[in-house]
């Protein structure tokens, strides 16, 4: 499954815009605020339905335009797809593929999976575990989609027990009528943490390999920070249970799956407190090429990769290092550079090359950079 075709109206600064994608690099360049993130977020909500930069649909819609629309053509054995995302202030979102209406892209099998680096997610490092959290389940799900079930049973659970704990607290009903929900927690917490477990020992070695050839000194290394130190579900019912009267007291669950983390460390540190900004991009940019790495081991399916403004951060050296890396797991990647020069590659007759300037594109798969 690839991406086949982009075609944007009324998104971001483009009134309308299209491109082709190529089957292996693409390089969007231009000049500094000409386009080239906006085009890969389109990209994005291709994908995924929603946009990598802001929660808010509000913010892709091009001023003066009263709605944004992305279409994204994909290609497979069986032919392709035809993804659309619609969206108007003040009006639900809609997604459909090949004309039928879907709820969430997200669990489609007919969209490509996609991989954003994007400079301000350097929070992904340094931020609230929540982000990590939430990207570790998104692995999860990336690499067993049966499992993505499991993340929203909790979420689901976890809700009813604080509504609950809320009523006890407030004195409405008897902490006996947690029994129910404890169960339910425990069960779906413990499902949840053996699984965020198993999807950081499939990618740690892969991640202090790629971390190492990125030249990220000091034997970098990731791993699974869980709250709970139960290894069984009733171990996780017994914790529960230990902290069932502060629990009550404060009104809501303080201990769980939904307070767990991802640990990037370097030297045995954690980046996130010790690590200077370029440690932190080169440790997030590992984290991403060992997640499709895997990705396309475990599932024969490469995500889309698409990177914003990496090699700009980069010296010559690293570049390179990037570009074999890249090479190493054949599929698609999506880079924006301001020069040509800086993407190792680019030169190549099989690249794509989209030029980005006062909203326009064009498109060449032969360009001289002499």
């Amino acid at each position: 499954m690839r991406a086949e075709a982009l075609s944007l109206r009324g998104f971001r600064t483009y009134e309308h815009a299209a491109c082709s994608l190529g089957t292996g690099l693409t390089v969007i360049w231009g000049p500094n605020g000409s386009g080239k993130t906006n085009l890969l977020e389109a990209l994005y909500v291709g994908c995924t339905g929603r946009s990598c930069r802001t929660p808010n649909d509000r913010e892709l819609v091009r001023f003066g335009s009263d709605a944004t629309r992305v279409e994204l053509r994909t290609a497979d054995t069986a032919g392709g797809h035809r993804i659309t995302v619609a969206y108007a202030p003040g009006q639900p979102k809609r997604m459909q593929i090949d004309g039928s209406p879907v709820e969430r892209l997200l669990d489609a099998s007919e969209r490509p999976l996609v991989s954003v680096f994007l400079p301000d997610r350097l929070d992904l490092v340094k931020g609230a575990p929540s982000l990590r959290r939430a990207h570790l389940d998104q692995f999860v799900a990336a690499l067993w989609p049966a499992r993505a079930q499991t993340r929203r049973s909790y979420a689901h659970a976890l809700a009813q027990r604080n509504a609950l704990l809320t009523r006890i607290k407030a004195g409405f009903v008897a902490p006996a009528s947690l029994d129910a929900w404890d169960q339910r927690l425990a069960q779906c917490g413990y499902e949840l943490m053996t699984d965020r477990s198993a999807a950081l020992d499939a990618m740690a070695e892969t991640f202090a390999d790629t971390a190492g050839r990125l030249a990220l000194d000091g034997t970098p290394s990731v791993a699974y920070r869980p709250r709970s130190h139960a290894d069984t579900q009733a171990g996780l019912l017994a914790e529960l249970a230990e902290r069932r009267d502060a629990d009550i007291e404060r009104g809501y669950s303080g201990h769980g799956p939904h307070r767990d983390d991802l640990v990037l460390k370097r030297e045995g540190r954690e980046l996130s407190k010790y690590g200077s900004q370029g440690q932190q991009r080169l440790a997030l940019l590992a984290l991403l090429l060992a997640e499709r790495e895997v990705i396309a081991e475990r599932r024969q399916r490469t995500p889309l990769l698409l990177l914003d403004d990496v090699m700009s951060e980069l010296d010559g050296a690293r570049r390179s290092a990037l570009v074999e890396l890249l090479s190493d797991t054949p599929g698609q990647v999506v880079i924006t550079a301001t020069d040509l020069e800086h993407v190792p590659g680019a030169e190549d007759p099989a690249a794509v090359r989209i030029h980005v300037a006062d909203g326009q594109l064009t498109q060449t798969e032969e360009t001289s950079l002499a």
